[in-house]
């Protein structure tokens, strides 16, 4: 077994964060990493936590947080920034809304980059729950960048999915046209005491009469983070579908979808660096981009049959 992996398991908090950069970096032990990992998953509840830019996501997870630790349990909180796509940087922000957590060894808090990984998600954030779930917290937050077509990413990785609204912003009709009414396990209207929550939640209530949704169907939960009102509410509401899931086949049928798509998502991965590896290791190749007149289908037509031609 990896070293980080058995130190993981004995629960070495600096082994956690190493092996979290290693992914990040994507190592050449990644892959051996993970693997010894995998075989030592102890299934937490993951929880996505989705919605506007505005939407009160972090500071609703602090508050989430301090109740979840009355309950004595261990969280480990991701948290994706984006990532500019001009100096590759990001703010890393929700490290500072966090801040009063710290110092409580119950609770581990990694921002990530996307480093532009197309959707909400880093690329490496499913492997990043998993190491936090062999490490055994009891519950994994992931909170995305916003709200938005990528962000449908989220039921990728997560058993159960929050997507933070507010009154009066217009969210709804924005996911109402990107589909992201449909991975919603629970609806949190946050901000509650502003004016418009009851033609909200009225509108969340038509919406789900309208769609009918099979086994499942999702709960509205109001709360106001900054008063710290409704957390118990929220939780018992995770909690709930978290039983739903493995009470009945919905679990499995989730796990096996995941699975699916995450093996065809490494896949992918392996071959878009053995692809890029072998383009920028042709400077012909790369300028042939300087070519204003170039046809980019034909281009990645022929450099993908090249490469796929050597490997036979």
């Amino acid at each position: 077994m990896h070293i980080l992996a058995e130190k993981i398991q004995q629960q070495d908090m600096r082994a956690l964060a190493r092996a979290i950069t290693m992914i990040e970096n994507d190592h050449e032990e990644k892959l051996e990493l993970m693997s010894d990992i995998f075989s030592i998953q102890k299934k937490a509840h993951h929880i996505g936590i989705t919605g506007s830019p505005g939407a009160g996501k972090s500071s609703l997870i602090n508050r989430l947080l301090t109740h979840l630790r009355s309950k004595d349990l261990t969280v480990a909180v991701i948290a994706v920034d984006p990532t500019s796509p001009f100096s590759g940087g990001s703010l890393l922000g929700d490290r500072t809304r966090m801040n009063q957590h710290f110092l409580d060894p119950g609770i581990f808090i990694r921002s990530m980059a996307t480093r532009g990984s197309l959707g909400g998600l880093a690329r490496a954030t499913k492997d990043t729950i998993r190491v936090c779930d062999a490490y055994g917290f009891d519950v994994i937050l992931v909170e995305t960048v916003g709200v938005g077509q990528s962000e449908l990413d989220i039921m990728k990785v997560v058993d159960t999915t929050g997507l933070v609204l507010t009154p009066n912003s217009g969210d709804v009709l924005q996911i109402f046209k990107a589909g992201i009414m449909e991975i919603a396990d629970l609806f949190v209207i946050n901000k509650a005491d502003l004016p418009g929550v009851v033609k909200l939640k009225a509108t969340l209530e038509e919406y789900m009469m309208i769609a009918q949704p099979k086994g499942w169907h999702p709960l509205i939960v109001k709360t106001i983070s900054t008063e710290n009102k409704g957390m118990e509410e929220l939780w018992q509401g995770m909690t709930s579908h978290y039983d739903y899931l493995y009470e009945t086949d919905q679990g499995e049928k989730r796990r096996q979808l995941q699975l699916r798509l995450e093996v065809y998502e490494l896949i992918r991965e392996e071959i878009w660096r053995d692809v890029k590896i072998k383009i920028e290791k042709e400077t012909g190749k790369l300028k042939q981009l300087e070519d204003p007149a170039a046809d980019p289908y034909e281009l990645a037509r022929s450099w993908y049959q090249g490469w796929k031609g050597e490997r036979g």
